[in-house]
């Protein structure tokens, strides 16, 4: 496996979203902290670049997503800079960034809306994306679309992602799986001989050889 070409991207994971007594605390993302560590230590020993892309909002509320702009107005105004305590964009010491890694804030649910991540993802010849982080149905679900939209290898780890129920969470792996994302998860990741197919690389060779007019 050609680790240089591979990012990890961690979605998200602080206070706001993982503590029981935020509002916006998805139900089943606590759970799955124990695992996102472990593979974000793999990433880093395999020199995988990881990715902290995570969500901070201005105090005024002035880019809160008007959808959720009530919530926060209602809900002590979460995720403010600087923040500490259940509300907070505070993380546990597993999603500490070390040095090497990568810290992105997002304005919106996907990972790719403008940030500069696909641009870094250029720049360092990235093509597979491996998604995790909360929430499933969000978060990942949007960055798997947008990073398949820009032709990336998209790799899900099954058990390092969440959502508020179980069927959420099955049905839109199943959904991702079927638009051509990898589901995956963190024990298979772990594993020594763990390989994702580069099919992005392959379907770029055939259509550069392919000399049938485009018309």
């Amino acid at each position: 496996m050609n680790w240089t070409t591979t990012a990890l991207v961690m979605i998200d994971m602080e206070n706001a979203f993982i503590d029981p007594e935020s509002p916006l605390c998805i139900k089943n993302a606590l759970a799955t902290v124990p695992a996102c560590g472990k593979v974000i230590e793999k990433a880093r020993e395999r020199k995988i670049p990881v990715f902290f892309v995570n969500r901070v909002y201005r105090k005024n509320g002035s880019d809160v997503e008007f959808t959720r702009y009530q919530s926060w107005y209602d809900g002590n105004r979460y995720l403010a800079p600087g923040s500490t305590g259940p509300l907070s964009i505070d993380v546990p010491e597993e999603f500490q960034p070390k040095e090497g890694d990568y810290t992105i804030i997002k304005p919106r649910f996907s990972a790719f809306f403008q940030t500069e991540l696909d641009l870094i993802f250029r720049r360092l010849g990235i093509r597979t994306v491996i998604l995790t982080g909360t929430t499933t149905p969000n978060c990942i679900r949007t960055s798997c679309y947008d990073g398949l939209s820009l032709d990336y290898n998209i790799l899900i780890i099954e058990d390092c992602c969440s959502s508020n129920t179980e069927e959420i969470q099955r049905v839109n792996m199943e959904d991702m799986a079927r638009v051509g994302a990898v589901i995956t998860t963190s024990e298979e990741f772990l594993a020594d001989d763990f390989t994702v197919y580069d099919y992005a690389n392959e379907i770029q060779k055939k259509v550069q050889k392919d000399e049938t007019a485009p018309e």
